[in-house]
C-alpha cells in the first residue's frame, strides 16, 4: 500500500512539473507595433521564427520610439528575439508594451509630451497638436537660418546697395516667420485648449 501511495505522489509531481515545464515557453503575438509579422506557433512548444525579409526597414527606428525600454545600456533590440512580441502569462498582455503616447509616422518619433496616448476620445486632438508642433518647430528653424543668412548677406555685402537691400529683406522676413509662427502656436493652443477645451488637446483631458 506504501508503495501504491509512493507511486501515485510521484506520478501527481512528474504530472505537475511536467506540465509547468512544457508550457513554461513564451507565448508570441503575431505582429508587433512596428510592422514585424514572423512566423509564430504557440503552444507547449512555442516558438517564433524571423526572416530577414519579415523585418521592416524602419524597424528599429520604430522600435526605439515605442518600445524605449528595451534600449537599454545602449543595446539595439534583435528582431530574431521576438522580444516585441512576447506575452506575459499572467496578463495575457504584451510583455512589453508600447509607451504612451509615442507615434512612429514618416516624419520620425511623433510624442504628445504627456501619458494622453493617440488613440481614443483624446486621440485625434493629441496627434494633431503634435504635428503642428514638428511643424512649428521647422518653421522657426528655417526662420533663425534665414535670419543667419541675411546677417552673412550684409556682413559680406562690402556696401553694395543690391546685397544690402537682399540682406535686410531676408533678416526682416525672418522676423516676420518668427513672430507669425510664435503666434500661431499661441493661437492653436489658446483656441483648442483655453476656449474650446479640445479633450487631449495641450496635453490635457477632461474627467
Amino acid at each position: 500500500m506504501r508503495k501504491f501511495f509512493l507511486s501515485v505522489i510521484a506520478i501527481t509531481l512528474f504530472g505537475f512539473v511536467f506540465s509547468k515545464t512544457s508550457f513554461a515557453a513564451n507565448r508570441y503575438l503575431t505582429c508587433d507595433s512596428c510592422g514585424l509579422c514572423p512566423s509564430v506557433v504557440n503552444g507547449p512548444s512555442s516558438s517564433c521564427v524571423v526572416s530577414p525579409q519579415q523585418v521592416p526597414g524602419d524597424w528599429k527606428s520604430c522600435v526605439k520610439c515605442l518600445y524605449p525600454t528595451l534600449f537599454v545600456a545602449g543595446s539595439t533590440p534583435d528582431p530574431s528575439t521576438c522580444s516585441t512580441l512576447i506575452i506575459d502569462p499572467t496578463t495575457e498582455l504584451p510583455k512589453n508594451l508600447v509607451k504612451t503616447g509615442r507615434q512612429f509616422t514618416m516624419l520620425g518619433c511623433i510624442t504628445s509630451g504627456s501619458s494622453v496616448g493617440f488613440t481614443g476620445q483624446a486621440g485625434a486632438p493629441t496627434f494633431v497638436q503634435a504635428l503642428l508642433n514638428v511643424i512649428f518647430s521647422l518653421a522657426g528653424g528655417l526662420a533663425f537660418l534665414y535670419l543667419m543668412y541675411g546677417g552673412f548677406i550684409i556682413l559680406t555685402s562690402q556696401a553694395d546697395p543690391e546685397h544690402l537691400n537682399y540682406g535686410r529683406r531676408l533678416i526682416y522676413g525672418a522676423i516676420a516667420g518668427l513672430i507669425i509662427t510664435l503666434g500661431s502656436v499661441f493661437l492653436v493652443n489658446l483656441i483648442g485648449s483655453g476656449i474650446l477645451h479640445i479633450p487631449g488637446f495641450g496635453g490635457t483631458t477632461t474627467p
